[in-house]
């Protein structure tokens, strides 16, 4: 970091220029990345379910894309004015948009399409298209094409169509189905991001006004905030280009890429005001050999916090699932965007702007603390390569962190024990967690695709939870014989075939099973278990699909590659931090500290959003269950976001411990203590105020309509306010404090090989 301190500084004004042009480009290109993003991404081509669903697909559609309801308060459906509406709207559907139209009033008078057949279910029946009271009409349409792409578009042009239609006797109809599911999703995840911009970005400014104490300062980190969104964005469309990306991972950017952004911008700049403090009226030199001093510490600190987090994203890619996925590709893209650019532009500017980055103070006593901070750098003998000055000992912020310190290292066991004790009572209501998927319950009941839902459960009740069995290769006999097995499962209410064909030269037969509960509940996974429990006929291969079926799928798979992932986390996390501090003591307490901060965050999520608390004041319903990807990908965020301040607080522990051995050899144990102190009081003002921003802007996001997302954000937001104050504050100081000197213990080898190799300040 030394040498691209260097580099920086003598090439500053090429690298911002160079900065704003990149800028630009990627602005221009990553923009475009909200129209090549997809939704799901929940399916695994090596489930049950999704070859059942693949196999179906083979058949004629038997299950609606899109159910229109038409309601009225003024007339009934009996009256011809209903019918004739209706008709119409129907009629201007552009023809090569529907493929077929299910109406209670027959074909309208320019079909869309050829009439088809009504939609068969399990029982054999026509569907109920009128509500009793003959209030609502529902029409049940199957899109054109074969691409998800294809049907988009298709959709699109439907739902414009009859958006359009209404009268005041009729107004346009209510869109249901996951078409206008995902519809509703696109436009909530838009305003999402406008509203916490709007939210976050005036707070953010504000605060760090506040904290630097200067507008020039206070605008770095918004400036490299808004350059790793833009980065990150024109990353991800390139992935687009490969392959499948989720339209959650647009949120998953924001979020990171302006909260470690702020984070980065914090730590550098705090560090190169620390470094120009030593000199009065800094020559160019010395503002050069600040920033080479900054990059050699801060930089350094930068640098292996970013690797971190984006190793901890990376464990999202062993998932199957493109949701999951897609938020490593944007989660890593973000946090390499953002610490790339606290590492080349930030100290870029900072070398163009000098001491100019003190310019326009807020207020009169910022300028007279700077000027004492100067004054007091005089009495300190700074050599070449010595550890920068502590704060001022009479700092404000020195003082509150060093009495903090003081009385963590006189009661360490105690203040252990209450720490310990408060993060497991917060992390008990997780023990029961209850897990599920994702439906249009994720959406606020004010979107239109819920008003469809709500409207059409009212009028025409409940509809069945339906399997979707695909027997491939079985005879006439042993459907008979399948289906009489599937008939006995206790609990399911009907079972017919749906229909059949012949895939791959061998007979296709597709059946239906349908129940009355919710995929999630215990009575839907114990019939789907039992279902697939059924002896499959001689030489047929049988797949069972549906809602409930995809949950049990994803259930499984996420728990089947835990293991795998926190082992690969921890296996990173543990190289990462060895090289950063040579100990192996520390990684390993990393580990188990941020699992109590995890877990405790995780009981909180499970306290709101399982059983409903606060759930009218965060403006939402809770649906009884977690979804069970949620948690996998909150592990990946926070475990890299902890090791995040965990890098910044040991770096300037492990900084006065190396500086204290050197220069003032004796009692290991107390220089030890006092090390933990003074590292304390010079990154706990830094820490916290990091940890402000970026609460400020997950805080934005915690206001998201989408659930899942609402989820993340609080999620996040109690973990981040724990993790730096709690845990970093308190409880690290005090394990490290009974921890001792053998906090950086590693075997003899390894010392031997940090000693040479490592990565130190």
């Amino acid at each position: 970091m030394h040498a691209w301190g260097r580099f920086i500084a003598t090439q500053a004004k090429w690298i911002v220029l160079a900065s704003v042009l990149l800028a630009i480009a990627a602005g221009t290109y990553g923009l475009g990345v909200f129209g090549a993003l997809t939704q799901g991404g929940y399916a695994d081509s090596s489930t049950d379910s999704f070859k059942a669903e693949q196999l179906a697909k083979n058949l004629p559609s038997t299950q609606p894309d899109v159910i229109a309801l038409y309601t009225s308060t003024a007339i009934t459906a009996g009256d011809p004015r209903f019918a004739a509406h209706v008709q119409a709207s129907l009629a201007a559907i552009p023809a090569d948009a529907v493929a077929q139209v299910i109406s209670p009033f027959g074909v309208p008078p320019s079909p869309p399409a050829p009439p088809a057949s009504p939609l068969p279910t399990p029982a054999s029946a026509m569907p109920v298209l009128v509500s009793p009271d003959g209030t609502t009409v529902r029409v049940f349409l199957t899109l054109r094409g074969e691409s998800e792409e294809q049907k988009k578009t298709h959709y699109d042009q439907l739902s414009t169509t009859l958006k359009a239609s209404g009268t005041p006797l009729l107004p346009a109809p209510l869109l249901a189905g996951r078409w206008s599911v995902a519809d509703d999703i696109d436009q909530q995840i838009a305003g999402d991001i406008a509203r916490a911009e709007m939210i976050s970005l005036p707070i953010v400014l504000l605060l760090s006004l506040v904290i630097f104490g200067s507008v020039v300062a206070a605008l770095m980190p918004t400036l490299i905030g808004v350059l790793a969104v833009l980065g990150a964005f024109a990353i991800v469309r390139l992935i687009t280009e490969i392959t499948e990306v989720s339209t959650f991972s647009i949120n998953i950017i924001t979020m990171l890429g302006m909260g470690l952004a702020i984070d980065y911008a914090l730590f550098i700049v705090s560090r190169f005001r620390e470094q120009l403090h030593h000199y009065p009226q800094p020559t160019p030199e010395q503002v050069r050999g600040a920033i080479v001093e900054t990059m050699t510490t801060a930089g350094r600190t930068v640098l292996f916090s970013g690797l971190i987090v984006a190793a901890s994203l990376a464990s999202l890619l062993l998932f199957p699932y493109a949701f999951l996925r897609s938020m490593a590709y944007g989660g890593i893209a973000a946090v390499l965007v953002a610490a790339g650019a606290a590492l080349t532009v930030l100290p870029a500017v900072l070398m163009v702007l000098g001491r100019r980055i003190d310019a326009l103070p807020l207020h009169r006593r910022h300028v007279n603390a700077g000027r004492r901070q100067r004054r007091y750098a005089k009495a300190w003998p700074v050599r070449a390569g010595q550890a920068p000055l502590p704060p001022h000992p009479h700092a404000p912020q020195a003082v509150m962190w060093g009495r903090i310190g003081a009385l963590v290292m006189r009661r360490p066991a105690w203040v252990t024990a209450a720490t310990v004790l408060l993060l497991a009572v917060l992390a008990a209501p997780f023990l029961d967690a209850h897990w599920g998927g994702v439906d249009e319950r994720v959406l606020p009941t004010s979107t239109p695709s819920r008003q469809a839902l709500a409207l059409q459960q009212q009028k025409f009740g409940e509809m069945p939870l339906t399997a979707t069995i695909a027997l491939w290769g079985s005879d006439q006999q042993a459907v008979d014989a399948y289906l009489a097995a599937a008939s006995a499962v206790p609990g399911v209410g009907a079972v017919a075939p749906a229909g059949q064909a012949t895939v791959q030269g061998r007979p296709l037969t597709v059946v239906r099973a349908s129940w009355q509960a919710v995929p999630e509940d215990e009575q839907s996974q114990r019939i789907v278990s039992e279902l697939r429990d059924v002896a499959a006929p001689a030489g047929t291969q049988v797949y069972v699909g549906g809602a409930a079926a995809e949950v049990a799928d994803i259930k499984s798979g996420v728990a089947s590659r835990i293991p795998l992932m926190v082992g690969l986390v921890i296996l990173i996390m543990t190289v990462l931090l060895f090289v950063a501090f040579g100990s192996l003591v520390v990684p390993l307490k990393a580990v188990v500290v941020s699992a109590l901060s995890l877990a405790s965050c995780f009981g909180v999520v499970t306290w709101i959003f399982q059983q409903g608390h606060f759930s009218r004041w965060l403006g939402f319903t809770s649906a009884g269950h977690l979804d069970a990807t949620i948690p996998i990908l909150m592990v990946a965020i926070l475990f890299g976001l902890s090791m995040d301040y965990e890098v910044f607080l040991l770096s300037r522990i492990r900084e006065e411990w190396d500086r204290r051995r050197s220069l003032e050899p004796g009692a290991p144990s107390q220089d030890h203590q006092q090390a933990i102190v003074v590292g304390l009081q010079r990154s706990g003002r830094i820490i916290t105020s990091a940890a402000l921003l970026l609460a400020v802007v997950i805080g934005g996001f915690a206001t998201s309509g989408i659930i899942i997302l609402k989820m993340v954000g609080v999620g996040m937001l109690v973990a981040v306010l724990l993790d730096a104050t709690v845990v970093r504050a308190l409880l690290v100081p005090a394990v490290l404090r009974l921890l001792g000197p053998a906090s950086w213990w590693a075997p003899a080898p390894l010392a031997r090989w940090w000693s040479r190799h490592g990565i130190r300040e």
